[in-house]
């Protein structure tokens, strides 16, 4: 007799003498359970592994005598499964391919665009699966979570107003990675592509347009002191809309950011960069008049659009800021109004001199906009060292002395003070 059909003898008289059964009795009792697996597909080796753990210990726990009880839930709570069936629904090739590697029948892949039928179809194949291990499980009290199972619902309400009662948790507010379409946040199972992205900070700078607000979003506060001029991109169109009361000058994408963030946002027109480029906008720290210039990097999806420009310590600015003071008839805008620009050198550090994105391009060879991975890996080595080497100078005023690394804190504070930024 081969091991197959042992194990299928075996297994067979245990079920017909529910011999895992475990009902109340006068014993002593042992309770054993193992972490839901998630029902979004098959059950792997990786969870038979882990399993083997927990049977393992309620089969010696029975031998010494307990009444153990040992049961298994599925985890079906949460948006993948139902974002898995609305890409089906969607008819989305990659997540069809995905269930027809899995070798799920191709008659029922359609079926597979309501959620309920995953809840229903990866626990039933799953207690298949598990069954031939011969594991030492009560199937009586095999369940699933979510509202389809009332009694487990029931039971997690409960659980959560006992917490709630003592103060153990309580409800708020904290940013999350939110889904626009499923007006829902969203965690990295519920995601086709991005795992691990995270909630960022970025701070937008206030700078004045003819009564309006340019705002240029940035990771490094600090350096507005340096801005030698705004960058919008020529090739789209941006938006004129009202913000908590203000008038900004944004991109499209930017103004859906804000309103999933809850303000208050209501378009006014739609207009070209044109109708911006070659003119002026106020500084809000140090009030110098700056020309507004067009550059291709940047991306309508990043931040608002608008940019500041920070030649002395941004290798973009200063590569986008020698190519158009070269030619710049061909970005469409005045030799006069781009000659006079010069970097403005903010932070000391280390193995560099005053203008440490000027050296560092002109030693990696980066001569064009068009050199992306070389200004990616100057951007990325001048901002880890000023950001934990660099000291403020005299430009920034009483903040001179100060380390990076300790000052955004102190500048973002001040500037909420002063109505100078947006967070």
């Amino acid at each position: 007799m081969v091991l197959l059909e042992i194990e299928e003898k075996w297994q067979k008289k245990w079920e017909e003498a529910r011999i895992f059964y475990s009902d109340p009795k006068s014993m002593k009792k042992f309770f054993v359970n193992f972490p839901y697996p998630y029902v979004n597909g098959f059950m792997h080796l990786g969870h038979s592994f882990s399993l083997m753990r927990a049977e393992v210990f309620a089969r010696y726990k029975r031998m010494c005598g307990y009444n153990t009880i040992f049961p298994f839930g599925f985890h079906a709570t949460g948006t993948p499964i139902v974002a898995a069936a609305e890409r089906v629904k969607d008819g989305e090739r990659l997540q069809i391919e995905i269930l027809e590697k899995m070798e799920v029948p191709k008659d029922l892949i359609s079926k597979f665009s309501e959620p309920e039928f995953w809840v229903r179809y990866f626990p039933e194949e799953s207690i298949k699966d598990l069954k031939l291990l011969g594991l030492c499980i009560d199937w009586r009290r095999s369940f699933i979570t979510t509202s389809l199972n009332p009694y487990y619902d029931k039971f997690i309400r409960w659980q959560f107003n006992k917490l709630k009662e003592k103060n153990f948790v309580v409800k708020g507010e904290h940013p999350v990675t939110w889904c626009p379409k499923c007006n829902n946040p969203i965690g990295d199972h519920a995601r086709l592509e991005g795992e691990g992205i995270t909630p960022e900070e970025i701070i937008l700078l206030k700078f004045k347009f003819n009564g309006k607000i340019l705002p240029a979003a940035t990771y490094r506060v600090e350096t507005v002191f340096g801005v030698t001029n705004m960058w919008m991109n020529p090739n789209f169109k941006y938006i004129e809309v009202e913000v908590d009361g203000e008038i900004w000058i944004i991109s499209p994408v930017a103004a859906e950011k804000l309103t999933n963030q809850k303000h208050d946002i209501k378009i006014i027109r739609e207009l070209e960069a044109k109708e911006l480029i070659g003119k002026s906008c106020e500084n809000p720290m140090t009030g110098d008049m700056i020309p507004i210039l067009p550059a291709t990097f940047v991306s309508p999806e990043i931040g608002t659009g608008v940019v500041m420009s920070v030649p002395s310590h941004a290798p973009y600015d200063y590569i986008a800021l020698k190519d158009i003071q070269s030619h710049p008839e061909k970005y469409g805008v005045s030799q006069a109004l781009v000659k006079n620009i010069t970097p403005i050198s903010l932070i000391s550090v280390e193995d560099f001199g005053k203008n440490p994105a000027i050296e560092i391009s002109e030693k990696m060879g980066i001569t064009s906009q068009e050199d992306v991975d070389k200004l990616e890996e100057a951007t990325n080595v001048i901002y880890k060292k000023e950001f934990h080497q660099g000291i403020l100078n005299e430009r920034t005023g009483k903040y001179k002395g100060i380390k990076v690394s300790d000052v955004k804190k102190v500048i973002v504070t001040d500037f909420i003070a002063l109505r100078y930024l947006f967070r």
